[in-house]
């Protein structure tokens, strides 16, 4: 199957967010966190751990902590993707195409409420670079929100966003604003 200039620029968009998502925490992210509580130490030590072995090209580590039935959003895709099965057939293209010389993960906090725990932080993927294209730093937002099952914490939503986007429009109401008087 042909894929178009487009597509395959997609595919490069969807492999460096991906990589550097994924890969700057494990190429030795700094990380602290401000959270109490064993359960924000557990999960920002489980999250940097999969991550670690997926900078080594083995996405297998992230996947050991997703709850099946996951839920995930980025920037690069139309909708959100439903399950393990559709998370794999996403990412499993990209293994070891993506690498990250630094990954800083910033201001980590968990919050909890019995089973459910979301973890916030900032991200810069510093060197992040799909195959041999162009390095670059990459800026994002995330919130991952885990689930205790079985007296294991398993990300069941993740959600990924540019930190500060360049857009091609002002919104509507950044315009408005700045008509005032």
């Amino acid at each position: 199957m042909m894929r178009t200039h487009d597509q395959l620029a997609r595919s490069g968009r969807q492999a460096l967010f991906l990589a550097s998502v994924l890969l700057s925490h494990l190429s030795g992210a700094e990380c602290q966190t401000y959270a109490s509580g064993d359960a924000a130490q557990t999960i920002i030590a489980m999250e940097q751990r999969a991550l670690e072995r997926w900078g080594k090209g083995d996405p297998r580590g992230y996947f050991e902590i997703i709850a099946p039935d996951t839920t995930y959003f980025d920037p690069t895709l139309a909708k959100r993707v439903d399950g393990l099965d559709a998370l794999h057939a996403l990412i499993d293209p990209f293994k070891g195409k993506i690498h990250v010389e630094r990954a800083e993960m910033i201001d980590p906090k968990v919050q909890q409420q019995g089973d459910i725990a979301v973890l916030t932080f900032n991200l810069i993927s510093h060197g992040a670079q799909f195959e041999d294209g162009p390095k670059g730093d990459v800026r994002w937002n995330s919130t991952e929100v885990y689930r205790r099952i079985s007296g294991q914490w398993r990300i069941i939503h993740s959600h990924w966003s540019y930190t500060k986007p360049e857009l091609k429009e002002k919104p509507a109401e950044s315009i408005a604003l700045s008509s005032w008087p």
